[in-house]
C-alpha cells in the first residue's frame, strides 16, 4: 500500500490532504472550515481523529512561512509549468435521458497546482452543482484535479468544461454532445447489424454456387 499525506499553500489558498492508493481518504476545506471525506459510504472510508482540522490550520501558519523563505532562497530560479497532458470529459453513469447524472472533467499532467475548471450549458456558464476535488500528486510529479457538474441529460443539450492553467495560453476545452452520447435511435443498431449480416451470407452463398459449378465441370 502507498500512504500520502501532501501540505501545500499559497498566499490566497492552501492544502492537506491524506491518500491511500491513489485514493482521497481526506483534505482540509478551509473555506467549510471542516475536513472532507470524498470517498462513499460504502467502501467504508476511513475518518481521522478528533483535531485533524485544526492541525491542518496550524500547520498552514508554519507552510506559509517556510514558503516565504524558500522565495529568497530560490528567487533567481525560474519557476516551472507544464501544462494539462490529458483532459477529458464523460458521465459517471450511462445516459438516460431525464435522468439525473454526473458530468465528469478529469485533468492530469499539470504542475503547478491547482487548475480552475468551468461549466457551460448551451453557451450559458453554470456554477450550481458543480465541484472540484484538491489536486492529487502524479508520480512523475506532475497533478490531477477532477470537477464534477449534477446534470439531468435532455436530448440537444451541449455542456462544456474549460480548463484553466498557468502553462496555458488559452483554456483547454472539452464539449459534450448529449445527443451524440444519448441513446441511439434503437433501430439503427439492429439494422446495420443485420445490413451486414446479409450481405455477408450472400457472399457466401454466391462462392458455394461458384465452386458448385466449377465442381460438376471437373466432374
Amino acid at each position: 500500500h502507498e500512504d500520502i499525506g501532501i501540505l501545500g499553500c499559497s498566499d490566497s489558498d492552501g492544502e492537506m490532504m491524506y491518500g491511500l492508493d491513489g485514493e482521497e481518504l481526506a483534505y482540509a476545506d478551509f473555506n467549510k472550515k471542516e475536513m472532507i471525506y470524498p470517498l462513499p459510504r460504502f467502501i467504508d472510508p476511513i475518518s481521522y481523529v478528533e483535531g485533524t482540522y485544526e492541525q491542518a490550520v496550524g500547520d498552514q501558519q508554519v507552510c506559509k512561512t517556510n514558503l516565504q523563505t524558500a522565495r529568497k532562497v530560490m528567487k533567481d530560479y525560474p519557476p516551472e509549468q507544464d501544462a494539462p497532458s490529458g483532459v477529458m470529459i464523460y458521465t459517471r453513469d450511462e445516459v438516460e435521458f431525464g435522468e439525473k447524472n454526473t458530468l465528469i472533467c478529469h485533468v492530469t499532467g499539470f504542475y503547478p497546482a491547482p487548475v480552475n475548471v468551468s461549466w457551460t450549458k448551451n453557451g450559458q456558464k453554470v456554477t450550481e452543482g458543480s465541484s472540484i476535488n484538491v489536486p492529487y500528486p502524479n508520480k512523475d510529479g506532475t497533478f490531477t484535479q477532477i470537477s464534477r457538474l449534477q446534470f439531468t441529460p435532455q436530448l440537444g443539450d451541449i455542456y462544456s468544461c474549460a480548463v484553466q492553467h498557468l502553462a496555458l495560453t488559452k483554456p483547454a476545452t472539452k464539449i459534450y454532445d448529449v445527443q451524440a452520447s444519448g441513446h441511439s435511435d434503437p433501430g439503427v443498431g439492429p439494422a446495420a447489424f443485420c445490413g451486414v449480416g446479409l450481405t455477408v451470407g450472400l457472399l457466401g452463398v454466391a462462392a458455394g454456387t461458384f465452386f458448385l459449378i466449377k465442381g460438376n465441370e471437373c466432374s
